[in-house]
């Protein structure tokens, strides 16, 4: 009886071994997301980390409303005679300022995903490998536009009014965001390279603070030392704040804004392919 049952479990194995692999092979794969799937997907992971802290959003609203006053009424009288004089002229330049300076949280928020381990689970994934840091950035994009609309409101309050209109506004924003969509490149690479996101701030911030201080997002280069001039006058900065500026007053300043899109795609050019080339070594 034994040997009955021995032959019978002998005879049945081959069979259900067989039937288990046709299933498996008979059953359709779920397709391979597209770079564009899986890059938004990616930007709505960031947009989730926002609305479950939403203190994140502190940098994006409080800060660009405290310089934006204080700048305004401190030196406005000085600088331009009066507050609402200088703020046609100081408005564009700090929305500029404020934008630029919270790119650098795109690198922090690599580096967070490295110290947690979530970097490793997305890196193991059979996805387009560009997308996650695409995906960051995006996220980050939307930070800017509160931002941006944030300033806009105040100072419309404040007595700001744009003479390029809702669509010099809408240019002039657009500007910005595709600056520092580049421009945030420099941070995610930052955010491979270092160890704590302490350093990538420290990092971060060294770099900033020169370029949007000795800018003309505050004065007029030309009341400034020849030498301290030349420098100005090249910066990155300078020519980005100068085209939304000229955008949101109703000019087209083309030069600018050639300038503006050449520094943009320079980043983008040195620094992506530096960040891919860190992500897959990591």
């Amino acid at each position: 009886m034994s040997t009955a049952t021995s032959s019978e479990n002998t005879d049945l194995s081959p069979v259900s071994t067989e039937s288990l692999a046709a299933l498996l092979v008979a059953k359709e794969r779920p397709p391979r997301p597209s770079a564009l799937s899986t890059s938004l997907t990616f930007g709505w992971r960031a947009i989730l980390k926002i609305k479950h802290v939403p203190e994140q959003l502190f940098d994006v609203t409080a800060f660009p409303i405290m310089n934006l006053l204080m700048f305004t009424y401190l030196f406005g009288g000085a600088l331009a005679g009066s507050p609402s004089d200088y703020i046609q002229f100081v408005l564009p330049g700090i929305l500029v300022m404020s934008v630029v300076m919270i790119t650098m949280y795109t690198g922090v928020s690599v580096n967070i995903d490295i110290e947690k381990g979530v970097f490793d689970r997305i890196r193991s994934l059979p996805i387009w490998r560009p997308s996650a840091m695409i995906g960051y950035l995006l996220g980050d994009a939307l930070r800017y536009t509160i931002a941006s609309v944030v300033m806009l409101a105040v100072g419309l309050l404040l007595g700001y009014r744009p003479d390029g209109g809702f669509v010099g506004v809408v240019a002039g924003v657009t500007l910005l965001l595709v600056f520092s969509f580049a421009f945030s490149w420099i941070w995610t690479m930052f955010g491979l390279m270092l160890r704590t996101e302490k350093s990538v701030m420290s990092v971060s911030m060294m770099v900033i603070f020169p370029l949007t201080f000795l800018s003309n997002v505050f004065v007029d280069p030309k009341t400034m030392p020849g030498w301290l001039q030349a420098f100005v006058n090249n910066s990155p900065i300078t020519h980005l704040a100068s085209a939304v500026r000229g955008l949101m007053a109703g000019d087209w300043p083309g030069v600018e804004i050639a300038w503006t899109l050449g520094w943009a795609g320079l980043f983008l050019l040195v620094f992506g392919p530096v960040t891919m080339r860190l992500y897959n070594r990591k």
